[in-house]
């Protein structure tokens, strides 16, 4: 008989990235996982939504065989193109994760540490920052019940956010949000993939629930990554709108289209309402824009630089050809950084000398204070990577 081959072993971890038109977000992204996965059994699958900003031949270029590709031709959605990448891997541990972020170097270490420890855990969601440091709410939730929606919708959201629990410390939570979730393999296996029906939005809820329903438990982990919040989508558009809340919609209908008319109806007006009042804001943001009361461009914003000196004398020639307003620091100054401080700067780190994990804590801890945003910039490519644009 011949000898049977070998099978190859299980990785420990895939982490699935879905993209569209954020190729230096993304490209952040995955050498952000690659510096946090040293010593780990892992893979990385990006999932290109048909992007139109050459994404697929950059990260050929950039990244080679570091990752696998799977160039859609259509854009599939987040559900469908996270269920591909899925399907085609085998590995103990799952990560969705956004590519409008970056996580520190500890995150994934702390997560699948807390998660073999703790086999009755399905999914774990993490601390996110943004882009100004604070704490996202979004990072632990509660079930949006018909009761605790309606409290949501009314403004009464301590329940929905789960007030109660501590930042600082694991907690049992119900809802997990899709910039970051670490999943097991063997949950996805039980409950199923991600519903399909979700476009975009309200599927890290469903799947949550069901992964409550199926006999496991979601967690929150006190790992830190900063999620710069939707650049891959638009969330100016009517799109947008009309995605969001017909998500909360195929939710509810879901889980709790059985209830009473007097139970459901007040829900559906309420979210009705609620996208109302979304367009609303959005098309008096366009007038105002339309109007030039909000100008503020990225040479009005007041950039303070800091990491080596070949990173800093880059970043001066950039900042005389774009007509920044800019002042620059040696790694170590940050006290004489600290002092140029203002309301709406960008401080943009040099990611070659700092590692991401301490970006991360530098911005949180001067949240407290002033409000400054995260902003890098890498040598190899030569781009400062702000919340709102790319400069280059």
């Amino acid at each position: 008989m011949p000898p049977k081959k070998k099978q190859k072993p299980m990785k420990k971890l895939t982490v699935v990235i879905v993209s569209y038109n954020v190729r230096y977000y993304l490209e952040q992204c995955i050498v952000s996982v690659q510096r946090a996965a040293k010593g780990i059994d892992y893979e990385i699958f990006v999932v290109d939504n048909d992007s139109a900003d050459d994404t697929v031949g950059y990260l050929k270029t950039r990244f080679g065989d570091d990752i696998t590709l799977v160039e859609s031709q259509h854009n599939l959605g987040f559900a469908r193109a996270n269920n591909i990448a899925i399907r085609q891997t085998e590995s103990e541990y799952v990560l969705l994760l956004n590519p409008d972020t970056f996580i520190a170097e500890d995150c994934l270490t702390q997560v699948l540490d807390f998660m073999d420890c703790h086999p009755r855990v399905g999914g774990v969601g993490v601390k996110m920052h943004n882009a100004d440091g604070t704490v996202a709410r979004e990072s632990r939730r509660g079930l949006p019940t018909p009761w605790v929606s309606l409290q949501k919708m009314l403004g009464f959201s301590r329940r929905y956010y789960l007030s109660h629990l501590s930042w600082d410390e694991p907690g049992l939570i119900e809802v997990m949000s899709g910039a970051f979730c670490m999943l097991r393999r063997e949950t996805l296996s039980k409950v199923g993939l991600l519903d399909k029906d979700f476009f975009m939005y309200g599927e890290d809820i469903d799947l949550s629930y069901r992964i409550l329903k199926g006999g496991y438990e979601n967690w929150y982990v006190p790992a830190t990554i900063v999620h710069y919040k939707g650049e891959s989508t638009q969330k100016t558009s009517y799109r947008y709108v009309h995605v969001f809340y017909q998500a909360m919609l195929i939710f509810f209908r879901k889980h709790y289209g059985h209830l009473s008319i007097f139970v459901t109806f007040p829900i559906k007006l309420a979210i009705y309402f609620r996208a109302f009042l979304a367009l609303i804001q959005m098309l008096y943001g366009r007038m105002r824009k339309s109007l030039g009361l909000d100008h503020l461009t990225s040479a009005e914003v007041n950039y303070l630089f800091i990491g080596s000196s070949k990173m800093l004398d880059e970043c001066k020639k950039l900042s005389r050809r774009k007509g920044l307003t800019a002042s620059f620091f040696k790694a170590g100054q940050q006290a004489a950084l600290d002092e140029q401080l203002q309301a709406g700067a960008c401080i943009v780190y040099d990611v070659d000398t700092f590692p991401f994990k301490q970006i991360i804590e530098l911005t949180a801890a001067r949240s407290a204070t002033v409000k400054v945003f995260i902003g890098t910039y890498s040598r190899s490519t030569k781009t400062i990577i702000t919340p709102t644009e790319i400069i280059r």
